[in-house]
């Protein structure tokens, strides 16, 4: 269990911070539009990156640390949306550290 936990620790912190990535830079381009056009190649390489290639392993992790650690599927719908709702991850990821450990599914 602690080699799966350490993937969705990984893939939760990669995944979660080229989401606030991407939020930053849609921020920066209603703020200042001269420097949005300079970034705006690499907000297109973050969003490719985030939505075809992380945000699916992403899933594909949450969904075995639900299915090895016997989690509610109500854990597992949350742990989705924390693909797209940024910070979520973060939290969830703590969340999901002192429920494994509660549970005695990971070692403190």
């Amino acid at each position: 269990m602690e080699i799966i936990y350490r993937r969705y620790r990984l893939m939760s912190y990669v995944t979660g911070t080229t989401l606030l990535t991407l939020c930053a830079t849609f921020v920066l381009h209603k703020v200042s539009p001269a420097t949005w056009e300079h970034v705006s190649v690499l907000v297109r390489v973050i969003g490719i990156g985030h939505g075809v290639v992380l945000y699916p392993i992403y899933m594909v992790t949450c969904f075995w640390v639900v299915l090895k650690a016997r989690l509610p599927l109500l854990l597992l719908a949350a742990m989705f949306l924390a693909g797209f709702v940024p910070g979520l991850a973060f939290y969830l990821e703590y969340v999901m550290r002192r429920r494994l450990v509660a549970s005695g599914n990971l070692a403190s």
